[in-house]
């Protein structure tokens, strides 16, 4: 406990000193902090992967920009359009419809957005995240190939992967979906460890973490479209008959077909709830953290007293949204694989 205790207060630490030498020292004169930018800077997707700033230097990792202008395809590193430079008539916009995306001026002095495919900060997170899985399930798998699982106790990997697949398939797969759970299995296994592994590199605020995936709601809305085709590619006769003919009064569902409209419209609600919950709850998460550590540069010039009190404040509270952060990670996943089992168990339901 007195570790874990230690990890969290060092994570909070790294995070303060990282923020504060990216946006400035406290004790500088300037501006007033904009806390709204500083937020939607850190949560939102960029073309390179900021590390840190060294004397004044930006620590950056550069990423693959690819795009399809008006003059054709053009592929280059995010560190050619750094600091408002343009690049083959190419700059990252800083105001208007389409702030921090990359851009064009036409002839014509409008600016449009071209076709873009770069591997921004998300992108590269998600390729990390799903080789870190990648090398978890076959480390596991590899195991189980090499030993006799029945008469040995698992080991490495396989020792600490075992017990959550067990529970999940066990309690939520199985339990929720019936007969017909090993299909679903790989799928739902894949979704909550792909949500658990992001959810948790997204608490880390050094490289390779930091990046707000799950907090992202075109990811998200992937994730609820595949539980959203599992669900209705799949579903049997009496989903589909529940749907458009209930077990419900006739004036209920004719002439007017009120029931099937509300059916219909539940079709597409429950997706829509797995994505915003998902979305929001982490999102919210990293707003909190990230506002707690703007509490101590806000406070800065108010004296040594009082920005020495919230810096105090603020690491306990920081340490305490951590833990919270932790749990949430964890939750979120499986919140997400209980309602996908739920929703697909519905669809499986046999008439009675």
């Amino acid at each position: 406990m007195r570790t874990k205790i230690f990890i969290l207060v060092a994570t909070l630490f790294f995070a303060l000193t990282c923020f504060g030498k990216e946006h400035g020292s406290p004790a500088a004169e300037g501006p007033a902090v904009d806390v709204a930018s500083i937020l939607f800077g850190h949560i939102g997707d960029s073309y390179g992967w900021h590390i840190t700033d060294w004397k004044g230097e930006h620590i950056s990792i550069p990423l693959p920009c690819i795009v399809r202008s008006s003059t054709g395809w053009h592929m280059f590193s995010s560190s050619k359009i750094e600091h408002s430079h343009q690049y083959e008539g190419l700059y990252i916009a800083t105001e208007g419809r389409y702030a921090d995306k990359i851009v064009e001026t036409l002839p014509d002095g409008t600016i449009s957005r071209p076709f873009d495919i770069s591997i921004t900060k998300n992108v590269c997170s998600l390729m990390v995240s799903a080789i870190i899985l990648l090398v978890l399930i076959l480390s596991t798998a590899r195991w189980y190939r090499r030993h006799d699982a029945e008469n040995q106790a698992p080991g490495g990997i396989a020792k600490f992967m075992e017990p959550l697949i067990t529970a999940i398939n066990d309690s939520l797969v199985k339990e929720n979906i019936g007969k017909d759970y090993r299909k679903y299995s790989p799928y739902l296994l894949t979704a909550f460890f792909f949500i658990l592994l992001n959810n948790l590199l997204g608490i880390v605020p050094f490289f390779p973490g930091g990046a707000n995936v799950t907090g992202n709601i075109a990811i998200t809305l992937v994730l609820a479209l595949c539980t959203f085709i599992a669900v209705n590619l799949f579903g049997n006769k009496h989903y589909w008959k529940d749907i458009f003919w209930p077990d419900v009064p006739l004036f209920l569902k004719f002439p007017i077909p009120l029931i099937q409209i509300i059916e219909i419209f539940g079709i597409f609600t429950k997706p829509f709830s797995l994505m915003v919950r998902l979305f929001a709850n982490i999102l919210a998460g990293h707003a909190m953290i990230l506002g707690l550590v703007s509490v101590i540069f806000i406070t800065a010039k108010m004296g040594p007293v009082i920005c020495g009190s919230m810096t105090v404040v603020t690491m306990l509270f920081g340490v305490f949204m951590d833990c919270l952060e932790l749990l949430v990670a964890f939750l979120q996943a499986y919140v997400f694989t209980m309602l996908s089992a739920v929703f697909i168990g519905m669809s499986r339901e046999e008439a009675h």
